[in-house]
């Protein structure tokens, strides 16, 4: 036995299976796993063939991969991915239950036929099994314009093709159909003798086809078969196939014509020819490993020859980049110190105009807060109007030093009237603000009453302006990125938040006389005011469903598709058909964005991952504290099942979400408590900004904030900013806060 033989022997046999997901896949690693792992030694590469992603669906419809930008082209073939991973894992698992090694191989082109012939090329596959495209005869598959007999045209001539038909695997017969290339001449009546042979075996032979010739093992046929032997086998019609996979590029019997009874004369130059060509293919075979140690020699000497070059190319490219730093460091000072002095005039400004008031607005404010409500209770109007001169006044015409947020829909302003603070906001285009249909959403949602749901306090309908209450504590978002370095959430006031969003959103879903879906639910929209409770802000516009009697139930056709990507149902995205159900797919992406603090691009996925892997642990904020491993899996678990991909697999939120987060609430509370009446737990204020511990000597500092004298010091002798606020200190002065200095000393002292 040659070298090259006893190679190939010990070996692997790879067995590739086309998957297209269809349920005659599911027959194609049934019928294989029979078929060859009696064998032993073989590996399953399961090929899957998807269309290149050309076009990306957005709020405005599809649009061209190239149009779109590149975090969202990322994240839908990421999310693509994993439908294509989650289509495939059933056949994998098929295979692991019986043993079977499995690679899954998943490829992107728009042919087919062509994929698998250059996957079957590139990795030197031997056996190719491929599911029927008819349901019809067995001719039918072999020789009808369909995908089968596309892939057995392109697959090079090593590889036999196994085509399985359904209904013979029903009729537990294990048939299939391998195709070769055409070699010598067929027989007329070759190919009913072949089929009778098929119906009468156990085992899957070859069935022949006009212009197809099956040769039995090489290595018989090139030493130890004589030409006697090669003429029976012609003459008695049984092939065998080829264990050994021959080059694609060489050359077989031409396709001559023979005559029914044949030439045994021409027969046996054609052997003798191809004797000679397989002794010619050997000896090529055998000079491959010397000219792959040649070319190996010469890269070697290659890349020893240009070592030096590369080191110091690698050197100059280091201090480069240590250059570019160190002024891409010295330009964001400047514009930081740009920034600081012109906060600072604005701030100046702001004072000059408020500070006249101030003593006089502490004592009227609970008045005017009162009287406010009092004239919304009674009113006939069921929102305050207000004119655009007041709007301009309670934003100091717009100033940018009282801007809290942009969105896609308009700007909002802190402001104040009559000494109350509010939130305006300023929508981006007036346009349509006078008809019947916006005076008509203005009134429904301005009697929307609920303790989680922000209130609308007015608006000014000719410029397109809504008064929202003010919430100190700004939007979830900003808290779970601790924005401007505020204290993270702890995880129990997480817990809580999930439990207040779901609350609300029930509660507009069953709002009269009509339903309301938010349709924009994200962190962003979330606001938090002064003692962190939550409440859902921009309920939105065009939100409500069109009929007064429709089952909460019932979806309809939005013509205008809105909110943000990552947070949109994606069956709302794909059929403008809009349900309380899109909702529910929106709270489990914030619900997930509750328990880790990412973004969520592909949230879900790693979030899966960690499920099955048991290490949610190490994805969840660590920044919330201990989290409780039990009732942080549990709530991961919902908020994946909230994101399931069809609307009819996603939870009820009143019947199945609302119990469970209800339930984690209360433990979540249950466990506040005891964190709160615990006298060796130090309060907030307590502690040092910098240094994270209880402070023995507080300071405070110009940005306001109290330090530890010897952090604080430290700080300034190697910074100018505040480390707070990473804004310019107006000075580096520092005054002993000796009340907190006091309280500290009075804890220390109980819990001692």
């Amino acid at each position: 036995m040659e070298k090259g033989d006893r190679l190939l022997h010990n070996s692997v046999t790879t067995v590739a299976l086309a998957i297209n997901g269809t349920s005659n896949s599911k027959h194609i690693v049934q019928w294989a796993s029979n078929k060859f792992i009696s064998g032993g030694g073989v590996m399953f590469k399961l090929l899957h063939v998807r269309p290149r992603i050309k076009m990306v669906p957005s709020p405005i419809g599809n649009l061209p991969v190239e149009q779109v930008q590149d975090d969202v082209a990322s994240a839908y073939k990421k999310e693509e991915e994993w439908k294509t991973e989650v289509m495939l894992r059933p056949y994998k698992n098929m295979c692991s239950a019986k043993q079977i090694e499995t690679e899954v191989v998943i490829l992107e082109a728009e042919d087919v036929a062509e994929a698998i012939s250059k996957e079957v090329t590139e990795n030197n596959i031997s056996m190719l099994v491929i599911g029927a495209s008819s349901k019809n005869a067995i001719f039918r598959k072999l020789w009808g314009s369909n995908l089968s007999s596309r892939i057995s045209e392109c697959t090079p001539s090593f590889c036999t093709v196994y085509v399985v038909s359904r209904e013979m695997i029903d009729l537990d017969t294990e048939v299939n159909f391998p195709f070769q290339r055409p070699c010598l001449p067929q027989l007329q009546h070759n190919l009913a003798y072949a089929s009778k042979d098929y119906e009468s075996s156990n085992s899957a032979h070859p069935l022949l086809t006009r212009n197809t010739f099956l040769f039995e093992d090489s290595r018989v046929s090139s030493s130890n078969t004589s030409e006697t032997q090669y003429s029976n086998s012609i003459a008695s019609l049984r092939s065998y196939q080829t264990d050994k996979s021959w080059s694609s590029n060489m050359s077989f019997y031409r396709s001559t014509e023979y005559s029914q009874s044949g030439n045994e004369g021409d027969i046996h130059l054609e052997l003798e020819r191809l004797r000679t060509e397989i002794n010619h293919f050997m000896r090529i075979h055998k000079l491959a490993p010397d000219e792959s140690i040649s070319a190996s020699q010469q890269l070697n000497d290659i890349h020893t020859h240009h070592t030096e070059e590369i080191l110091r190319l690698q050197e100059i490219w280091s201090r480069l980049e240590k250059t570019t730093r160190m002024a891409q460091q010295e330009k964001e000072r400047r514009e930081a110190a740009e920034k600081e002095a012109e906060y600072v005039k604005e701030c100046t400004e702001i004072e000059v105009l408020l500070g006249k008031d101030v003593e006089k607005s502490a004592s009227h404010e609970v008045s005017e807060k009162q009287s406010l409500e009092k004239e919304l209770a009674c009113s006939s109007e069921p929102y305050v109007k207000y004119t655009w001169e007041e709007i301009v006044a309670a934003t100091l015409s717009f100033s940018d030093a009282l801007k809290i947020g942009v969105g896609a829909s308009g700007t909002v302003y802190r402001g104040s009237f009559h000494h109350t603070v509010a939130a305006i906001k300023v929508l981006n285009s007036n346009e349509g603000y006078t008809t019947r249909q916006f005076k008509q959403e203005l009134e429904i949602l301005s009697r929307v009453r609920h303790p989680h749901v922000l209130l609308l306090l007015g608006a000014c309908t000719e410029k397109g302006c809504l008064v929202y209450e003010y919430m100190e504590n700004g939007s979830l978002e900003d808290r779970l990125q601790c924005k401007n370095n505020t204290l993270p959430l702890p995880w129990f006031c997480r817990f809580r938040i999930a439990w207040e969003v779901a609350f609300a959103l029930i509660f507009l879903h069953n709002s009269k006389p009509e339903p309301i879906v938010h349709r924009d639910l994200k962190p962003a929209n979330i606001l938090l005011d002064n003692n962190f409770v939550s409440k859902i802000g921009d309920a939105g516009l065009s939100t409500l469903f069109p009929t007064l009697n429709m089952p909460l139930s019932t979806m309809y056709k939005d013509t205008d598709p809105v909110g943000t990507f990552f947070y949109m149902d994606p069956e709302y995205q794909r059929t403008g058909l809009v349900s309380p159900k899109s909702d529910t797919y929106a709270l489990g992406m914030v619900i997930l964005q509750l328990l880790t603090a990412k973004s969520p691009m592909g949230l879900a996925l790693i979030v899966e991952t960690a499920l099955e892997r048991d290490c949610l642990m190490e994805i969840l904020d660590s920044k919330a504290g201990q989290w409780p491993k039990a009732e942080a899996k549990e709530l991961a678990i919902l908020g994946l099942c909230c994101l399931e991909m069809r609307r009819k697999d996603r939870p009820d939120l009143k019947d199945q979400v609302l119990p469970v987060l209800e339930r984690l609430k209360a433990m979540a509370e249950q466990a506040y408590d005891s964190a709160l009446h615990d006298p060796s737990v130090p309060p907030n204020h307590f502690i040092c900004p910098i240094l994270k511990v209880v402070m023995d000597d507080p300071c405070i500092a110009a940005d306001g904030y109290t330090y530890n004298r010897n952090a604080i010091e430290t700080w300034l002798s190697r910074n100018d900013t505040s480390p707070m606020t990473n804004l310019l200190l107006p000075t580096k002065e520092i005054i002993c806060n000796n009340s907190l200095l006091s309280a500290i000393k009075d804890w220390k002292a109980r819990t001692q």
